[in-house]
């Protein structure tokens, strides 16, 4: 007997990798580039968290 989900984080899955897969398969250069984006915005944040975690002990001494 199943029961019913409120939320399947499954479906929630394949749909969006079937979503890209459509965006990207006709155009890599289109991956590429946002990868590339998504890459230098995990970096600028991570150097800000970094700055902000080595305020935060200079100012706990």
């Amino acid at each position: 007997m199943k029961k019913a989900k409120k939320y399947d984080a499954l479906a929630e899955v394949r749909k969006v990798r079937d979503e890209l897969s459509v965006k990207y398969r006709n155009n890599p250069e289109l991956l590429f580039r946002d990868l590339k984006a998504a890459r230098e915005r995990f970096h600028a944040e991570a150097e800000a968290c970094a700055a902000a975690k080595q305020q935060l002990s200079i100012r706990a001494n």
